[in-house]
Parts: C-alpha cells; structure tokens; sequence
C-alpha cells in the first residue's frame, strides 16, 4: 500500500468529513463552525445555513460541529439525504432522536410525536439539534413545513436548533420572496469558499499529511504551484483527489517526492471531454420580467402547454387509424382570448378533456369524433401558413 510506501498511518487525502483532518486556517469553514455552536450554545438560534459549492468543506463543517456537541446536553439527528416528503423526514428525524425507527403515517400524530420529544428533552435538561446535509435537495413545500416546525418553541426559549448545509441552490430558494419569513428566521448565514492562497493550500496539505503520520517533505514547491492550478485555486475535494492520486503514482514509479510533472500528469485525466453549460447567475430570474407588449395570452398558454406534453403524441381516431394531429401551435401575440376561441363548446363530445389532458399527462390515447373532422379542417385552413399544435379530445 501507498500508506506504507510514504511512511502514512492513515490515510491523509480521502475525500470524507474526518473531524481529525480538520484544517483550522480554512478562514470560512471555521467561521462557520465558530457561528453555528454561537447559534446553538449561547445565541439560542431556531435556525442556521452553511451554504457553499461542491468541495469546499459542508459535510465536514457538519460533523465538526457535531463533534463538539455534548451528547448529555443536545440530542442530535443527522439527516444525509433530505429528498423526502414531510413524513417521511419528520419519521427519519423522530426516529434518529428515539433511537428505533418511526412507523408512525399520520402526519398529525408525527407533529405530536416530534413536540412530545422537545418537551422530554427541554424536561431532562437537553436541546434538540438536527443537522440537514444537501439542503439544496429539500423540496420547496418542504422549506414551508420545516418553518412552521419552528413555531414548537417555548415561550423563553428555543426548544431545537435546526441546520441546514447546501450548494447554492439551497440559498436561492431560502432567499425567494415566498419564503421570506423563512429566511427572517436564520440566525446564522454562513457562506464558505475556497482556500484563499497558494502558501494557505500548502499548509493545507502539510497539515493532513502530518495528521497521517508523515515525517518528511513529499510534495515539492513546483508540485504545490501545478495543485493550485489544477484545484480550481484551491477547492479542497479536488486537491485531496489530486494528491492521492499522485502518492499512488509516486509509489507505483518509486519516486522519491511528487513534483510538478506527476501533478500534471494526474490532472490531465480528469480534463472534460464535454462542454458544460454555465451556471445560470442568481440575478438572471430577477432581470427577466415580460412586458405586457409580449406576455402571452391565456388561450395561448394553454395551446402551448397541450402541445409539450403531446407533441409527438398520435392520437386514435374512431376507426381506429392513427395520424398525428397537427393543427396550429404559435398563435399571434396580440389576438385577444375572442379572436382565437376557433371550437366551439357546443361542439365537442367531451368539452372537458382538455382539462384532463392537460393535468392527468399522458395516460392513454384521445380520440377524435368523427364529426369533430370539420372543425379540425376549418382550423387548419384559418392557419394554414403558422406552426403546428396538437389539441386533443377525448
């Protein structure tokens, strides 16, 4: 193994939150380990965010701070995967907090669980803290439910911290208007970024190879400069992917020290092969409002939406041939809802449908009448020379 070969007694660069890896002079993670034990020891906060891109150091913030806590005074749940329904998250977290697994379906009696276990716990002298990693995966209506949560408090005090860590996907939806009571409710806002230097970086890999037993310098002053580079200047993931790789290779070629060549060489395997497509700026939703010269109309927008989701759809006829239905899809922009109402209620079979279609998705076949062909025919001669759309009946 490489350990042996370098003189390790652990490993020094996996990518997991060990809390006996953690470098103090990453100025915003220990910021943010420093405010969230404020927000839950002393500032008796009901909410906290730590919110910063892959790789810079959530999850092992998390477990730093989890770590610090003491289990006779805070009874702690620790939620990895939030991508549930309320129930399903309200059970993860009873269950973690009682300590064998929550069979309970009613949401109602949930709630009352989860209340009965703040009382017990604010009874027997403890806090209620529970940690939700990959908050950006919670769903909106979530957000909404996990807020009123927080109104289970005393009337002095606080009865549970609640953490929420996440990619900046995480602050965008915290940050909507629709949830700004939410977000008045943070206590603590932390953001997190990169190690901020080329020589903070080298500390930061002397620093985990001594925690693993190394006696001697391994990476050279040229092999620093090469990691900073290909570490997106300083992305702790992938200067932990980067120097593990190169021990390996270092090892396997018995080298005596890694340099700028072998970082190199390792960063030249992870080059993209395809073009990714640049996040869009937080601002973007802000700056592009419609005019009311170009907002499309209500009949319009439900033309539109029928023909996404049957575009491509062919729909039976009462002979039971198919051919696709291809009538008019871009109606013009300042025709009033009168001027484009082209059916008649009157007469269709099932004047409905359209509203299933449109909320059901795609769950079978639509007939079309026989006696409906006029009407489709007369539609197609109004827009003989526009796009199409697809407007199905059943």
């Amino acid at each position: 193994m490489y350990l042996d070969y370098w003189g390790l007694k652990k490993h020094a660069f996996h990518n997991v939150p060990d809390p006996s890896m953690y470098f103090e002079m990453h100025e915003s993670v220990e910021n943010a380990v420093g405010e969230v034990l404020f927000a839950i020891e002393e500032g008796d906060e009901c909410l906290a965010v730590i919110v910063g891109d892959v790789g810079l150091g959530k999850t092992m913030a998390l477990r730093v701070i989890l770590d610090s806590l003491d289990t006779r005074r805070y009874k702690i749940a620790f939620i990895t995967n939030p991508d549930l329904t309320f129930p399903q998250l309200l059970r993860e977290i009873i269950g973690q907090l009682h300590g064998t697994p929550c069979t309970i379906k009613a949401k109602d009696a949930l709630l009352e669980t989860f209340n009965r276990i703040l009382i017990e716990c604010r009874n027997n002298g403890q806090k209620v803290v529970i940690f939700i990693d990959e908050g950006n995966a919670i769903r909106k209506i979530n957000l909404e439910s996990l807020r009123l949560l927080t109104n289970m408090q005393d009337d002095d005090q606080n009865l549970f911290t609640l953490i929420l860590a996440g990619q900046p996907e995480l602050a965008r939806k915290l940050e909507h208007p629709r949830l700004t009571n939410l977000f008045q409710r943070i206590g603590v806002y932390c953001k997190l970024s990169k190690l901020k230097s080329r020589d903070l970086l080298k500390d930061y890999i002397e620093h985990r190879l001594e925690r693993a037993g190394a006696s001697r310098q391994i990476f050279t002053e040229d092999a620093i400069d090469r990691i900073w580079e290909h570490s997106e200047h300083g992305v702790p993931r992938l200067v932990n992917r980067i120097c593990k790789l190169a021990m390996k290779a270092g090892e396997t070629n018995h080298l005596s020290v890694i340099n700028g060549e072998v970082i190199d060489a390792i960063a030249a395997r992870f080059i993209r092969t395809t073009k990714v497509a640049a996040p869009r700026p937080l601002t973007e939703e802000k700056n592009s409002t419609q005019t009311l010269e170009n907002k499309p109309g209500p009949v319009k927008q439900l033309f539109d939406e029928v023909l996404d989701k049957f575009k491509k759809h062919k729909v039976k006829e009462k002979n039971h041939k198919y051919e696709d239905l291809a009538l008019i899809r871009k109606i013009r922009e300042d025709e009033t809802e009168e001027k484009v109402t082209v059916v008649n209620e009157s007469d269709l079979v099932k004047p409905k449908a359209m509203t299933k279609v449109i909320n059901n998705g795609l769950d079978d076949e639509y007939e079309v009448e026989e006696h409906n062909k006029e009407i489709i025919d007369r539609m197609k001669e109004r827009y003989r020379n526009q796009d199409d759309i697809g407007v199905f009946y059943r």
